[in-house]
């Protein structure tokens, strides 16, 4: 008689990294020859994404590969089972021959859900040829509404062990890049403390919308569970002993605490790392945010408690007292939609430190100009910061500490840059102490915001690539002081935005920033999620090539 089988209790229930599988279809009337060849050209595709694509977390991502060439259904059907048993996430078709459309990819995805992320890499091959086929199957899955990455790259047309081009990795790369984020995140969830902050409507947390796109749960919890348990201390005081030790001796007399009274309230801060850590990992959070403003830290109708600055900063930071970690992409204020600006880029960034900034002061070239020359400041006329103008970014709370210093910086080295000043009594009479520091000229990244519109209940990014940029001491030291002063400040230039455009365009007051982003994976994301990509900048054109991805057919055909 048959009977039900009972799961075990898996060890780890921490989530899976992601899974890719690698096939290649072929045709049944060919030699054994190419047929060695096209076995060998899966296993390279599988080589490059092991090779290259990490989690955030920087662990590899699975890489499985079947060297059974697809030339039918039957073949189809393996394959579908092996990929169905190895929790495949993403598909790569590498074809270097002619096959039939039908009988084999699309009967491959006729077992998988309809947005699983596909993608079809091949050299542009004469001999078979596997291009061919590429085409013909691009064609009949935007035909069907499926949307796949087409990837005509370049190989060698002969030879049993072709390599392919840097060109044509790079973009495979991108690719997979935004396949590990589309799906890595689905399942998973935010923790945010407190309610809509501030009455800020482009910090809404769209709960339905996000859980509908993008397959991610918001966990909403209120702040007095963390005033509580900071009141019952429940944390390890050895481990807060071990934290506030950690900033001593990096930040030292930069850190602003005058008397026991203040040292107190730092520690208390402190304190909320470790508790709110130790929430986010009982509940698998990929992210985070924290409302502060007013009822924590400002409303004195109650009893205003410490800033969490230094708390977020260190979340989004790639290190802490206990060493080397991932950025937890987390956001002050609970701005939800800058957390998943933040969330989304980190991880296709492979887990670089996202910034998140007010979008403060623009300074258009004439302003930055005159300043320049009321303070006797010479310069010359080709100067980014002269010639283009750029924004201050300044924000008290989320700058991580890794945008003190160049990308690659030490724990050490960023935070000897890192102050941490009393915080402004007017905005946070609960007191402690904010993150201060300037970010160094020369990161490239870019710089994005997520935006909602409840007209068509989706999602908009609007983007460009940017860069950091340094003014004459005299300047800056000028400029920092025209916002808030002891906040961190990070003076960003557009590549291709004006600054008249940008002060239009901003979709909120808050902007966000991740270094080593090429717009291809955005781009990619976009597609897989059906983000609108907004650049309404006059100076970038529609296609920039060997920047963009090429657009996926399926949107070609459906516009």
């Amino acid at each position: 008689m048959p009977s039900a089988r009972k799961l075990p209790l898996p060890t780890d229930k921490t989530p899976e990294n992601i899974t890719f599988g690698v096939c290649a279809t072929s045709d049944p009337r060919i030699d054994e020859e190419a047929r060695f060849r096209c076995r060998n050209i899966a296993e390279m595709v599988a080589g490059v994404i092991s090779e290259n694509v990490r989690m955030p977390d920087g662990s590899p991502v699975e890489v499985v590969w079947s060297d059974i060439l697809i030339d039918g259904e039957k073949e189809a059907d393996i394959v579908a089972k092996q990929f169905l048993n190895a929790g495949v996430d993403a598909i790569v078709c590498a074809p270097d021959t002619w096959a039939f459309p039908q009988l084999t990819l699309i009967s491959l995805l006729g077992h998988f859900p309809g947005d699983m992320p596909v993608n079809i890499t091949c050299g542009n091959s004469g001999p078979k040829p596997g291009v061919v086929f590429a085409h013909a199957v691009n064609g009949a899955l935007a035909q069907s509404g499926r949307l796949a990455a087409l990837n005509v790259g370049t190989w060698p047309d002969s030879g049993p062990d072709p390599a392919m081009t840097e060109n044509t990795a790079t973009a495979l790369i991108d690719w997979c890049y935004a396949a590990l984020t589309y799906a890595g995140l689905k399942g998973r969830r935010l923790v945010v403390f407190g309610h809509d902050s501030m009455g800020m409507e482009t910090a809404l947390a769209h709960v339905i919308p996000t859980r509908n796109i993008f397959g991610i749960e918001i966990t909403r919890l209120d702040m007095k569970l963390l005033a509580d348990m900071l009141e019952k201390e429940a944390y390890d005081k050895k481990e807060l002993d071990d934290l506030r030790g950690w900033i001593d001796r990096h930040v030292g007399k930069r850190l602003q605490v005058d008397g026991a009274g203040e040292s107190e309230l730092f520690n208390r801060s402190l304190a909320m790392y470790l508790i709110v850590r130790d929430l986010m990992e009982d509940l698998n959070a990929a992210g985070g945010g924290f409302m502060s403003q007013l009822e924590w830290g400002s409303d004195l109708r109650g009893r205003p408690l410490p800033v969490a600055d230094v708390m977020e900063s260190i979340f989004n930071s790639t290190f802490d007292h206990r060493g080397a970690k991932p950025p937890l992409p987390y956001a002050t204020e609970a701005d939800v939609q800058g957390l998943l600006t933040m969330l989304f880029m980190t991880w296709l960034a492979g887990g670089t430190p996202p910034l998140f900034m007010d979008f403060r002061k623009v300074w258009e070239p004439w302003e930055i100009r005159s300043l320049a020359k009321e303070l006797s400041i010479e310069y010359e006329d080709n100067e980014l910061w002269a010639k283009k103008g750029f924004f201050d970014g300044d924000n008290s709370g989320s700058a991580s500490f890794n945008w003190a210093a160049a990308p690659g910086a030490s724990a050490e080295e960023c935070l000897k840059n890192v102050s941490m000043p009393r915080a402004e009594e007017d905005y946070f009479p609960g007191g402690g102490n904010s993150v201060s520091f300037v970010s160094p000229p020369g990161i490239h990244g870019i710089a994005a915001r997520l935006a909602f519109s409840s007209t068509h209940s989706r999602f908009s990014l609007m983007w460009d690539e940017a860069r950091t940029i340094s003014l004459p001491p005299e300047l800056s030291e000028k400029v920092c002081r025209t916002s808030n002063y002891t906040w961190p400040h990070t003076f960003v230039c557009p590549k291709y935005a004006s600054m008249t455009e940008y002060k239009q365009y901003a979709p909120a007051n808050h902007i966000h920033m991740n270094w080593g982003l090429p717009p291809a994976r955005l781009q990619h994301w976009m597609d897989m999620t059906g983000v609108r990509s907004l650049t309404p900048w006059s100076k970038r054109p529609g296609w920039i090539e060997g920047v963009d991805r090429p657009k996926p057919l399926k949107h070609i055909i459906d516009s």
